[in-house]
């Protein structure tokens, strides 16, 4: 059975607990939230939760259906098959050694991230873009000597006239 990377954008009441009842689905049945992020939105009375999981698409319709039952959802959008603009966010600690520094800062550059913390042995070096692009970073990075690693889930929001 095939595995997919699903991501859904789901609304939900900005109250207490809405967050539990809805990662107690997906672990009361065995399955694994891949990426997690959760914010208020313009109503300061709705949340928007990020998700990202892998499972079949047999279960995942499960899911949906089971995340509509919930009282404090309001929608539930499944972005996989549309249009959208995915970004993360990751604070990557490497070593920097005197000889590396110079290739270090040209593979930022050109990575379009920016050195946030200087240290005698270390750079932070803060990325954002979508998930391939922090995995061929980090992948260029690892010669170098990751030491430490942050990063945020998936955010998305649907492209205009999305389908």
């Amino acid at each position: 059975m095939e595995t997919n990377r699903y991501l859904l954008s789901i609304l939900v009441d900005n109250e207490p607990g809405v967050l539990s009842r809805i990662a107690g689905l997906f672990s009361g049945r065995g399955f694994n939230i891949d990426s997690l992020s959760v914010a208020k939105t313009i109503d300061p009375d709705v949340s928007i939760i990020t998700m990202v999981t892998y499972c079949d698409a047999h279960i995942i319709e499960q899911i949906k259906k089971q995340l509509h039952k919930l009282i404090n959802v309001i929608t539930v959008n499944d972005l996989t098959e549309k249009k959208y603009v995915e970004r993360q966010l990751a604070l990557i600690k490497v070593h920097a050694k005197t000889e590396k520094r110079a290739e270090i800062m040209r593979i930022v550059d050109i990575f379009r991230s920016k050195i946030v913390d200087v240290g005698h042995n270390h750079f932070v070096i803060e990325i954002s873009g979508d998930s391939g692009k922090i995995k061929a970073f980090m992948s260029l990075m690892q010669p170098m000597g990751i030491v430490e690693i942050a990063s945020t889930g998936a955010i998305a929001l649907g492209r205009e006239n999305g389908k």
